[in-house]
């Protein structure tokens, strides 16, 4: 009989999901210290993937909400970028609650006191559509202990008590169950499941990394177990050693502990001792951990797989975006080293290891299930978008792809040249992917595109175009100066504290007194530069000439995408362009107050480079 599951096993793994069709028909339950999936035990090496529902990363430059709701493209990314890694298991992020900075355009699922946003919980709806179809679970916990989804400290405000208030005041905690009510009763628009009923949630989790009494957290497990008496309940307390409460609680069925610690001895030393406290009493998962180099990790997954835990879920990783590449998220707390990774790794990863990280966390996420990492699926063919120019391809890539080709051809029907041969979607963040440098002017093309991936090449494709090329562009997003004709002064070229710039990777810093030059093959007519401030002043002196002919001051429109510092101490974006008219093939920028700069576009006619 194991022989057949193991079977079963390896050919679900490597089959596409079936979509419509919910591929679970048991409810997770708890046998002592296991976690049963009928009468197989199961354990599990996956994702944190705590944007799935929510995603605070949209971080487009002229977007001055950075909050936004998946689409389905997004959460079937996702999901399949875990199952494809051998996660049968996500835990998402907290339901979101109105901070009293929110501007009205930001969706929080709790606006107030028993009011809740429908589109939002429509976006969770999605999430356990597709994770029905996709075979992975979900752990959603109900309350966030900290700022970033706003929680506990926003349920007391709502009410004008202090924060503390949360844990103890009747009224405030009545408000609390009224959001655990609405959720499980909730009936999915998509799949008409109540989410009591929904065999896609994993567990519930009274909350992430909660500072709370264990009076607080057995009161709230048992009212989420008299309204729901088929889903386990995990305790949501902050620690990273359990404490001897949480595991004596009669009401909590799964216990967690998060681990930060600078090294993986130190991780390991804490969740030994968890697992020497939790053995034959309550199934026990490591539910967060991180900022570690992947032979740290792997340390702690054999630690994982040796002790017998339950399982473990990484911090973090992010999908792709619907307008093209993928949404990244650098994390300040992993020493401006770390970023959220992106399945299966890409070289731009290089500073943390995330292809290696990546293969690792698969082989030990099919090892744990007593199983060998399977032949790679092909990926499926991306979609590319609308073309407005062929300086800005981007498109829809697809869970799998390692690279991407693009390809161009004059005519609908072919026949095709290979203009771009192996594109990463990471080389760039929020930015068009691609950019034809060959195309000549006049000319009228159409484009396609590949995934690539260990498997071979995807499907093409759909065909964009006709575009007609009426100017050249260049286009230097500072990988290095490759693009810059002068310097003046000292400008830098900086890749740290990304989060405050709107995770632009690459961008070149200055101040009064530095300045670059760009040099074109032929008239430029327009340019858009992309500039970071640190206070209200905001200021680039730019202008034109011909070579070593007269200089020429240019107008531009600054338009500002200021949204203030929010959590992360945002640099205030300024948008610089304009169009230009004369003989000029020089453009100068030069700098009148500290900024960096993270992209510069200059249109120009002509057939040089």
């Amino acid at each position: 009989m194991r022989r057949f599951q193991r079977f079963a096993l390896i050919v679900f793994a490597c089959m596409p999901p079936v979509a419509g069709e919910s591929l679970f028909h048991e409810f997770i339950t708890r046998s002592g210290d296991r976690l049963l999936e009928g009468d197989y035990e199961v354990r599990f090496i996956s994702w944190n993937v705590p944007n799935l529902h929510l995603i605070e990363d949209h971080l487009t430059f002229g977007q001055v909400n950075p909050w936004r709701l998946p689409d389905e493209f997004e959460i079937r990314d996702a999901f399949e970028a875990v199952r494809r890694s051998g996660g049968r298991v996500v835990r998402i992020y907290t339901l979101s609650v109105r901070r009293d900075q929110d501007t009205p355009d930001m969706p929080r699922h709790v606006t107030g006191p028993g009011r809740f946003n429908e589109e939002a919980f429509q976006a969770l709806d999605r999430v356990l559509q597709v994770a029905n179809e996709t075979g992975v679970r979900v752990i959603i916990p109900f309350v966030e202990n900290w700022k970033w989804f706003g929680g506990v400290s926003e349920y007391a405000a709502f009410r004008g008590k202090p924060r503390e208030a949360f844990w103890t005041d009747p009224e405030v905690i009545g408000d609390f169950k009224k959001t655990i009510a609405y959720l499980l009763n909730r009936r999915n628009v998509h799949t008409g499941l109540r989410y009591r009923d929904d065999r896609a949630v994993f567990a519930w989790e009274t909350g992430n990394e909660l500072q709370c009494p264990q009076s607080w957290t057995d009161s709230i497990a048992a009212f989420i177990k008299r309204l729901d008496p088929n889903h386990l309940v995990i305790d949501g307390f902050h620690t990273t050693r359990l404490r001897k409460e949480s595991v004596e609680s009669r009401y909590t069925d799964i216990l967690t502990t998060h681990h930060y610690e600078k090294t993986p001895d130190g991780m390991i030393g804490h969740i030994r001792e968890s697992a020497t406290l939790a053995r034959r009493e309550k199934p026990y998962f490591i539910g967060e951990f991180g900022f570690i180099e992947p032979g740290g990790v792997r340390k702690v997954l054999d630690t994982v797989m040796d002790e017998n835990i339950a399982g473990a879920l990484i911090w973090s990783l992010r999908f792709r975006n619907r307008d093209g590449g993928f949404y990244w998220h650098s994390e300040p707390w992993g020493g401006d080293r770390y970023k959220a990774y992106l399945w299966p790794g890409f070289e731009t990863g290089d500073a943390y290891e995330e292809i290696g990280l990546c293969r690792l966390l698969q082989e030990k996420a099919f090892a744990i299930r007593g199983m060998t990492v399977p032949p790679p699926l092909p990926a499926a063919a991306p979609a590319l978008l609308p073309i407005p120019d062929q300086g800005h391809i981007t498109w829809r890539g697809s869970a799998g792809a390692e690279a991407c080709q693009v390809q161009r051809s004059q005519s609908r029907e072919g026949p095709w040249e290979t203009v771009g041969e192996r594109v990463l979607e990471t080389a760039v963040q929020y930015r068009p992917l691609f950019h034809d440098t060959d195309a000549e002017t006049g000319g009228t093309y159409f484009y396609r595109v590949f995934a690539v991936n260990a498997a071979g090449l995807s499907q093409a494709s759909n065909i964009e175009g006709p575009v007609t090329v009426e100017n050249r562009f260049l286009i230097d997003e500072f990988q290095d100066f490759t693009h810059v004709a002068g310097k003046e002064g000292a400008p830098g070229l900086r890749t740290d504290a990304t989060r405050q710039f709107r995770e632009d990777a690459h961008r070149i810093y200055g101040s009064r007194g530095d300045a670059l030059v760009y040099r074109v093959g032929g008239r430029i007519r327009s340019f858009r530069i992309y500039a970071f401030f640190p206070a209200d002043a905001a200021g680039l002196d730019l202008s034109v000439s011909s070579g070593g002919g007269r200089i020429v001051p240019v107008d531009s429109e600054p338009v500002s995408y200021d949204s203030g510092g929010g959590d992360y101490d945002f640099w205030r974006p300024v948008l610089f362009h304009g169009s230009c008219g004369g003989e000029y093939s020089l453009f100068r920028i030069a700098w009148t107050t500290e900024a960096q700069i993270g992209r510069v576009e200059i249109a120009y006619t002509g057939d040089g480079p």
